[in-house]
């Protein structure tokens, strides 16, 4: 099948905010309603956009837009309502604030500082600009930005985990909302990085997965906020973690994915290399393991599967092995920096290697976490 070359690209929640402020400053100018505003992007782009549920009277204009999210991204805001309603006020200049349905920060470390709603940088300066070229300058405003199914959506986000509360988040630095990449998803674990150093934590988590996420909450009382969900991007959250000044970092995943860090391959996608079942089979070999066994091993097409194998040959500190492997390729990607434990997961969430070997006991767990 041929790929569509023409994709059509979304507006962020926003620049459907900054259209829908545009469109409310023109009806409260005019008297009249607006069907449609062209707006001028963070990125320079227009784009002419849709207006709904218009109202005006000569004090307040109201009206929403749909957002759109595009063909190649649609999140759980596509579809929904972005609102806004601009009133006369008694204090001169222009107030900007949040409504229903727009989350306000709870926790330092994000673009936006502690009690602010949750209004990023770039759509704040675009919603501003455009109201400030249209509205009279010696009158008084206040902007609201309101997302009428904000409070529900934002259980679907990762705004709770970040300290955003009670909605959404009005964001996005260009307007567009690009296909997603590799070099997005990297920019959303940077801000839950950062989120977490912000709270404190001197050690950070980072998953390859929910097998670990879920181990570490529901057994250890780790908080959420401070374990990062990498999915592949192992080596890309270590670099982070070690250039922000971490202190202490914990890998937890499957075997199949901490197996190639061990190997040296900090980026675990499939498409960049496999040396799983050669790492087991090394290891294994070097706890006493014979050719029969080794042959196995390298017969086998899951990581999983070896498990059981070593298991029953009773060569099961093969693992622990391979997670201190994992460890010592870690501390020298980071040059020593950083002090790093490994934990390593079957499909079940048994914890089948670790690094140090008591790494989850007593005193080094409480000192590793503290």
């Amino acid at each position: 099948m041929r790929r569509k070359t023409n994709i059509k690209i979304g507006l962020t929640t926003g620049a459907c905010a900054q259209a829908a402020a545009k469109g409310c400053a023109l009806m409260l100018v005019s008297g009249s309603i607006v069907n449609s505003v062209e707006i001028e992007l963070p990125n320079g782009e227009n784009r002419a956009v849709r207006l709904i549920k218009q109202k005006t009277t000569k004090k307040y204009a109201g009206c929403a837009v749909i957002k759109d999210s595009g063909e190649e991204d649609k999140d759980v805001t596509n579809g929904i309502e972005i609102a806004c309603e601009i009133r006369e006020a008694q204090e001169p200049g222009i107030a900007l604030k949040g409504g229903r349905g727009v989350g306000k920060v709870t926790r330092p470390g994000l673009p936006v500082d502690v009690g602010e709603w949750a209004i990023n940088p770039a759509p704040r300066k675009m919603i501003m600009r455009d109201v400030f070229e249209v509205l009279p300058e010696m009158g008084g405003y206040v902007v609201e930005i309101s997302v009428p199914e904000g409070e529900r959506i934002a259980e679907q986000t990762y705004n709770p985990r970040l300290g955003i509360e009670g909605g959404i988040s009005i964001i996005g630095t260009s307007g567009l909302v690009k296909p997603k990449s590799q070099e997005s998803y990297k920019k959303s674990l940077l801000v839950e990085l950062n989120v977490a150093i912000a709270a404190g934590y001197k050690a950070i988590f980072i998953a390859s997965g929910y097998l670990g996420e879920r181990l570490l909450t529901e057994n250890y009382n780790v908080p959420q906020q401070q374990i990062i969900k990498a999915g592949d991007h192992i080596g890309f959250m270590l670099e982070e973690c070690a250039a922000k000044g971490v202190a202490k970092a914990m890998l937890i995943g499957h075997i199949g994915k901490l197996s190639k860090v061990a190997a040296g391959l900090f980026n675990t996608h499939y498409k960049t290399g496999d040396a799983r079942l050669e790492t087991i089979a090394a290891y294994a070999a070097l706890n006493g393991a014979g050719q029969g066994v080794v042959k196995e091993l390298l017969g086998l097409r899951l990581a999983e599967a070896a498990i059981d194998v070593l298991k029953n040959k009773g060569l099961m500190a093969v693992f622990d092995d391979i997670a201190g492997r994992a460890a010592e390729r870690a501390i020298e990607l980071c040059k020593g920096s950083m002090e790093v434990a490994v934990a390593i997961l079957s499909l079940k969430g048994e914890i089948i290697g670790r690094y140090p070997e008591d790494i989850f006991e007593g005193e080094t767990w409480e000192k590793f976490i503290s």
